[in-house]
Order: structure tokens, then C-alpha cells, then sequence
């Protein structure tokens, strides 16, 4: 089954992901006043006037370094998560870039249309982030001290082992923090660094 699809005549978008292996698939669908959701036995109705809350960012994990996510709090209604890759065996996660960034962009379209007014964020939360940013960087000095102890002890395969590590940390960990620094966007302008390139 495709991710997303359009069901005629109501021309409801659906956004369809597995968030586990062996959970019940979260399923989406943008009707004209509302987000229907379905998770196994639960289901329900966000009506878009009562979303107050809705957050971007890039959330990577160990088999899927390119996953983002979409969450949203609504009045009477759990915290809803959208995400960008979906299990398809025990081994492999599927990315669904192109029908994630549509349905996402689908989403706040709707939400401006129902004039709702809720807060869009994106990023970390701040009492996340900036901590998160101290350590990292405290570690990249850390890393680069290891490096000079290495040159300093004529131990060039040490010094290289270790550069090669902190180039990688660096990478990886540069790209999550300039991501999801914390702010704020406007529903027609969604963050690029937020939606995957489909």
C-alpha cells in the first residue's frame, strides 16, 4: 500500500507509517475539517481549529539517519506523531521523503485554510537543545586534546583514528544541532532543513 494516496470524491490525503515492526500502523487522513488518525484500535478526530501545537524536527535513529518528525497537540486529543520512515522488516526502514513532505505540507496548508491559530515550532525544545549543544561541543574539545596528546606522543596512527572519529562526530552531530535549533515558522514558509528532499 502506498503511504500516501488521494480517496476520491473527498479528496482526502493519507499518510500511512509503521512505527515498530511489530506495532499496528499509524494511519492519517486530511479531510476537509479535520485530521482523522488511526493507530490499531485507536482512532479519533482532530478537528483543525483545536490544534495548538505543532512541531517540526529531525529526529535520526541508528538504522535511519535521515527520519523527521511531525508532531502535533490538539484539545482532547493525544499527542499525534508523524514520521518520515516506516519498518518494513526487522532490518530495514523504508523512507517515505516525497509522500512525508507532502503530507506535512497538505497539513499546515489545511490549517491556515481553517484559520487555526496554533503555535508552529521548530527544532528541540530549548531545555533540550542548549544543554545538548555544551556537551557536544565539550566532547569535540575533548576529541581534539586527544588528537594534540596523540601528536605530542608521536602516535600519528592514534592522532588519525581518533581525527577520523571527531570528523564523523563533528558531521553527524552538526547536522542534528543546525537542524533543530529551536524557533519558530510560519505555515506558509515551512523550514527546508525540517522536510526531507523528495
Amino acid at each position: 500500500m502506498n503511504p500516501v494516496s488521494d480517496s476520491k470524491p473527498a479528496d482526502d490525503l493519507v499518510y500511512l507509517y509503521r512505527p515498530s515492526l511489530l506495532g499496528a500502523p499509524w494511519s492519517f487522513r486530511l479531510t476537509p475539517v479535520a485530521l482523522a488518525w488511526e493507530a490499531g484500535r485507536r482512532s479519533g478526530l482532530v478537528l483543525y481549529r483545536d490544534v495548538r501545537r505543532v512541531r517540526l524536527s529531525f529526529k535520526p535513529v541508528s538504522m535511519q539517519t535521515h527520519r523527521y518528525q511531525t508532531e502535533i497537540w490538539a484539545e482532547g486529543a493525544p499527542r499525534l506523531v508523524i514520521v518520515s520512515s516506516s519498518w518494513k522488516s526487522m532490518v530495514e526502514q523504508e523512507r517515505l521523503d516525497k509522500s512525508y513532505s507532502a503530507f506535512v505540507t497538505a497539513l499546515h496548508r489545511r490549517l491556515a485554510e481553517a484559520d487555526a491559530r496554533p503555535s508552529y515550532e521548530q527544532g528541540s525544545a530549548p531545555f533540550r537543545y542548549w544543554p545538548g549543544v555544551v556537551v557536544f561541543a565539550a566532547m569535540a574539545l575533548g576529541l581534539a586534546f586527544l588528537i594534540m596528546r596523540a601528536l605530542q606522543s608521536e602516535s600519528p596512527a592514534g592522532a588519525a583514528f581518533i581525527g577520523a572519529f571527531l570528523a564523523l562526530f563533528l558531521w553527524h552531530g552538526g547536522n542534528y544541532f543546525r537542524r533543530n535549533r529551536p524557533g519558530v515558522y510560519l505555515p506558509d514558509a515551512l523550514p527546508d532543513v525540517l522536510l526531507p528532499k523528495g
